[in-house]
């Protein structure tokens, strides 16, 4: 696949430390439970916007005999998806350095598409799922489970906690993202000309310690760091002062004994007619 610039330039989350580890701790299992009753061995599977392929792995084994492609704008991505799958044993997965708004795939050429925490961060939506239609075959399915930033959230809320939620959500929306998509997806999903849409919703929660704790350090290290915060000055979402704000509010909410948080998602399965 030739070079080319990206649907998405400006990545929000970045490829610090922090934020592949958060993509290497998904897994099929907690990340797309909700499409596995749709998969089965012999099935073509695209997984776009793959990161480092932990998730990709299990959609992999669930159609084992059948193909896992995975496609990721950042190479550094597709280099430890491979690798993963490597450990993984799972030898029926292929990745690719590419654009979902220019797929490398001939027409019809996939049973299942999947995706998450992706379409949130791409501009224009309608393209890259017109795209993704494209590839997939009469009949096939299209999963995806995206964010809904307004319902996330940690508790309990020492003052400035909520306004973190609420500078991300700045922060996507500057980026030319969908902070809400998770539940703006179905009617992305039938603007696009799919149809038997279902949508159900989920909580990911973070109560145990180790679970605060690596929450904590995201908050701490990603969101506060100063290209975060410099990009959020940049483009109005937060201030040098909310910041601060903020760092105070979750040291608090951290040795809060009943301190808990969680990431609400939407999920959306469809059919390309």
């Amino acid at each position: 696949m030739t070079e080319q610039t990206p649907g998405t330039p400006d990545y929000t989350m970045g490829f610090s430390e922090d934020i592949v580890e958060v993509l290497k701790r998904s897994t099929v299992e907690d990340s797309a439970a909700y499409l596995l009753p749709h998969l089965r061995p012999g099935l073509r599977v695209l997984d776009f916007g793959c990161g480092p392929g932990t998730v990709s792995v299990g959609l992999a084994r669930a159609v084992a005999r059948g193909e896992l492609h995975g496609v990721d704008m950042e190479k550094s991505q597709i280099e430890l998806a491979r690798a993963v799958a490597e450990a993984h044993g799972q030898e029926n997965t292929v990745f690719h350095v590419g654009d979902v708004l220019d797929l490398p795939f001939t027409d019809g050429f996939f049973d299942v598409a999947h995706c998450h925490n992706v379409l949130m961060h791409i501009p224009d939506t309608h393209a890259a799922l017109t795209e993704v239609k494209r590839v997939l075959k009469p009949g096939g399915i299209m999963g995806c489970r995206e964010m809904i930033c307004e319902s996330s959230f940690a508790h309990p809320d020492a003052g400035g906690v909520q306004t973190a939620w609420r500078g991300f959500e700045d922060l996507v929306d500057a980026d030319d993202g969908h902070a809400q998509m998770g539940k703006e997806v179905k009617n992305h999903l039938i603007e696009a000309g799919f149809v038997h849409v279902r949508i159900t919703a989920a909580f990911h929660v973070f109560s145990e310690p180790e679970e605060l704790d690596f929450f904590y350090g995201l908050v701490t290290r990603w969101f506060l760091a100063p290209e975060i915060t410099g990009a959020a000055i940049k483009y109005g979402a937060a201030t040098a002062r909310m910041a601060e704000n903020i760092k105070a509010a979750y040291e608090a909410w951290r040795e809060h004994p009943g301190a808990f948080a969680a990431i609400a998602f939407g999920q959306a399965v469809a059919v390309k007619p």
